[in-house]
């Protein structure tokens, strides 16, 4: 049993430090701010959502799946923002809204959700090789 609550320790502690350096670079105002704030954070956004999940998914086999959905289902959230529907815009209006779903398509999101679910899966990885880890 006490693997499974030091798993579970690191992968909080993992999603502490992946939420703090998200908001860090979104909010980040020095120099080539723009692009970090635009493009590293959505880096942190894969991340943090490949962590989230695995806290509900914890079989092993779910470390190769859990990234790939991550990077599909925030495709589809990016191609989501060209749709303006009075109920999206007054989600999108939040702050909340902003975090979760974006404001204004980009095609140059891709290739950084794309790496950040690459990096979200050797996250996961690296927490499923831990000796503390099942092995089921």
């Amino acid at each position: 049993m006490p693997f499974i609550q030091n798993h579970k320790l690191y992968l909080i502690f993992s999603l502490l430090i992946v939420i703090a350096m998200g908001f860090l670079f979104k909010y980040y105002m020095g120099p080539g701010h723009k692009w970090f704030n635009d493009h590293i954070s959505a880096v942190f956004y894969e991340i943090f959502w490949c962590l989230f999940a695995l806290l509900f998914f914890k079989r092993r086999a779910a470390q190769r799946q859990i990234p790939i959905w991550v990077f599909v289902i925030t495709c589809i959230l990016e191609f989501l923002q060209l749709w303006h529907p009075p109920l999206l815009e007054a989600f999108r209006a939040t702050l909340i809204g902003k975090w979760l779903i974006g404001t204004t398509f980009d095609w140059w999101d891709f290739p950084f959700y794309l790496l950040g679910s690459l990096l979200g899966w050797l996250w996961l990885r690296q927490l499923n090789r831990r000796p503390y880890a099942k092995t089921s």
